[in-house]
C-alpha cells in the first residue's frame, strides 16, 4: 500500500512536469520557427521604410535641381548626412546606384567594406557592380522595390564580409525616375544591406528571453505541482493509515476531509464503509454470542439429564419426564438450526420464491387453526376483519404462511391471558395490507429499531420461553423484503403491538 501511494505521488509529479515541459518545448519550437519569419519581415519593413524616406527626402530636396548636375548634387553633404542617419537607425549599409550599375554613394561604418568596392572602380571614377543582376532588375522594375536574400550574386562572398556572414538581406528601391522619349526610366536607386546574422541575433535575443521566462515559469510550476501533489495524496495517506488501523479491529477511526471533490467523496464513502463494517462486526459478535447462548443452554440441559440417567442420579420413575425435556430441547435445537439455515439462505439471496395467486384470508384462517391449541391455552379471542371475503394476492404461499404463523405466534406469546388478537386485511389501490394486532405488553421506542435483528429480545422475560429461537422477526423481515414489500410495527408499552405488511393484489382476479 505504501508503494502504491509513493507511485501515485511520483506519477502525479512526473505527469505534470512532463506536460509542462512538453508544452514548453512545443511552444518554444513554434516560437523559434515563427520568430525567424517575423523578425525577417520586420527587418524588411524597417529597411523598406528607410528606403522610402530616403526617396521622399531626395524627391523633395532635388526636384528643382534635376539637370546634368545630378551626380554633383548627390554627393553634397546634406544628403550624405541623411543617409548616415538612416544607416545607423536601420543598422544597414546604404548605396546609391545609377542605372549603369555605378555605386555613386556608399554609407557604412566599416572601412573594410568600402575597400571591397574600390576593387570595382572603372574609368568613371566610381565602383561598378560586377554582375548585371545586381542592378538591372531594379532599374527595369519601374517604381517597385526589389528584395534579395543571400550573398547578393556573389558580392558578399568576399573575405571582408566573413565576420558578418555571407547571407545578407538587400532592399532595392528606385528613387529617381524621369520620362525619356515618352516613357519613364529609372536612373538611380537606393540599396540597403543588412547581414542576416544580425537579424537572427534579434530572434536569438527574443528566444533567450522566452527561455529564461519559461525556465522560471517551469520552476514555479514544479514547486506548485509538488505542493499540489502532496495535498492530493495526503487524504490517500490518511485513508491508507485508517485502513491499517481498521484492519487491526479498531472501527473508531474516521477520515476528516473537507474537500467536496472526488477525494472528499472517497473519504465519505470510506467512513460509511467503516460504519457498516462496525455494525456488521457488532452483529457478528452478537450473533456468535446469541448462537452460543441458544445452543449452550439446551445442550447443557440435555447433557445434565442424560448424565443423571446414566449415573443413576435420576430414579427410573422420573426418567420419562426428563427424557421428554431432552426431546423438547432437541426439537428446539433442530428448529434453531433450521431457522439459521433458512435465514442464511434468505440473506444470501438463495431463497427461491414461487409466485402464484391465492386467497390471503383463507391462508389466515388456516394459520389460526394451526395455532388453535396455543391460542386456547391462553383463552385468547381471535377477531378477523376482512374488507372483502376473497382477498386474492400474488406471492409465495409457503413463505407468507410462515410470516403469518410467526406474527400470530408472537402475538399469542405476548398477549395477556383472556386477551384479544385482531387480524385484518384491507385493499388500497394495488396493495393488500395485512395486520396482526395484540393487546399485550407492547414494545418501547428503542426496542422497535432492533426487533428485526437476529436473536434480539425486546422483552428480557422471553428468556423464560424455551420454545422460541429469537429468529422469527428476522425471518419475517427477510421474507417480506424478498417479496419487495414493506413491513412495519406500531406499538405502545402496556397497550399492545400491531405488525402490518403489504402484498401485491392479484389484478387478474375479478370479484363477484
Amino acid at each position: 500500500m505504501v508503494r502504491l501511494k509513493k507511485t501515485i505521488f511520483q506519477k502525479l509529479v512526473a505527469v505534470f512536469i512532463g506536460l509542462l515541459v512538453l508544452s514548453y518545448v512545443v511552444t518554444g519550437g513554434f516560437l523559434y520557427y515563427f520568430l525567424n519569419g517575423f523578425v525577417t519581415k520586420q527587418e524588411t519593413e524597417t529597411l523598406l521604410e528607410s528606403a522610402r524616406n530616403i526617396k521622399v527626402f531626395f524627391d523633395n530636396y532635388y526636384m528643382p535641381n534635376r539637370n546634368n548636375q545630378l551626380y554633383k548634387e548627390l554627393v553634397q553633404g546634406i544628403f550624405r548626412q541623411t543617409l548616415e542617419m538612416y544607416s545607423v537607425s536601420s543598422n544597414s549599409m546604404i548605396w546609391i546606384v545609377d542605372n549603369t550599375g555605378h555605386v555613386l554613394i556608399t554609407v557604412t561604418s566599416d572601412d573594410q567594406i568600402n575597400d571591397v568596392l574600390k576593387k570595382y572602380v572603372d574609368d568613371t571614377g566610381y565602383p561598378k557592380l560586377p554582375d548585371k543582376r545586381q542592378y538591372l532588375k531594379v532599374m527595369n522594375n519601374g517604381e517597385k522595390y526589389n528584395t534579395e536574400r543571400g550573398n547578393f550574386f556573389g558580392y558578399f562572398s568576399d573575405d571582408a564580409f566573413n565576420k558578418y556572414g555571407s547571407s545578407w538581406l538587400t532592399i532595392q528601391l528606385p528613387f529617381e525616375v524621369i520620362p525619356i522619349n515618352g516613357k519613364q526610366e529609372t536612373i538611380a536607386a537606393v540599396y540597403l544591406h543588412t547581414p542576416v546574422p544580425a537579424i537572427q541575433k534579434v530572434r536569438t535575443s527574443v528566444f533567450s528571453l522566452f527561455l529564461i521566462s519559461g525556465g522560471v515559469a517551469i520552476l514555479l510550476a514544479i514547486i506548485l505541482v509538488y505542493i499540489f501533489s502532496i495535498r492530493f495524496t495526503r487524504p490517500l495517506k490518511q485513508i491508507n493509515n485508517a485502513a491499517k488501523i481498521i484492519a487491526g479491529g479498531d472501527f473508531q477511526k474516521r477520515i476528516v476531509v473537507s474537500s467536496q471533490d472526488e477525494i472528499g467523496q472517497l473519504a465519505d464513502s470510506f467512513n460509511h464503509m467503516v460504519e457498516d463494517l462496525q455494525r456488521l462486526e457488532e452483529l457478528r459478535r452478537g450473533f456468535i454470542a446469541n448462537v452460543s447462548h441458544e445452543l449452550r443452554t439446551p445442550m447443557t440441559s440435555i447433557r445434565g439429564f442424560i448424565e443423571g440417567i446414566l449415573d443413576g442420579t435420576i430414579p427410573p420413575e422420573r426418567q420419562k419426564g426428563y427424557l421428554t425435556i431432552v426431546r423438547d430441547e432437541t426439537n428446539r435445537l433442530n428448529r434453531l438450526v433450521n431457522d439459521l439455515l433458512d435465514l442464511a439462505k434468505m440473506e444470501s439471496g438463495e431463497l427461491t420464491l414461487t409466485m402464484k395467486p391465492f386467497d390471503i384470508n383463507e391462508l389466515i384462517r388456516i394459520c389460526v387453526i394451526k395455532l388453535e391449541t396455543l391460542i386456547t391455552s391462553k383463552n385468547l379471542e381471535i377477531e378477523a376483519n376482512f374488507e372483502i371475503d376473497n382477498m386474492m394476492v400474488s406471492a409465495d404461499k409457503d413463505s407468507i404462511e410462515r410470516v403469518i404463523i410467526n406474527l400470530l405466534h408472537n402475538a399469542v406469546k405476548f398477549s395477556n391471558e383472556n386477551g384479544k388478537i385482531i387480524v385484518e386485511t384491507a385493499k388500497n389501490k394495488d396493495k393488500i395490507y395485512v395486520s396482526v394486532k395484540d393487546n399485550g405488553i407492547g414494545i418501547d421506542g428503542d426496542d422497535k429499531k432492533r426487533i428485526w435483528d437476529r436473536f434480539y429480545k425486546s422483552d428480557k422475560s422471553r428468556g423464560k420461553d424455551k420454545t422460541g429461537t429469537g429468529l422469527g422477526l428476522a425471518i419475517v423481515k427477510n421474507i417480506v423484503t424478498e417479496h419487495k414489500q414493506d413491513i412495519w410495527v406500531e406499538s405502545e408499552v402496556g397497550k399492545g403491538t400491531k405488525f402490518t405488511f403489504t402484498l401485491d393484489y392479484y389484478k387478474s382476479y375479478v370479484e363477484d
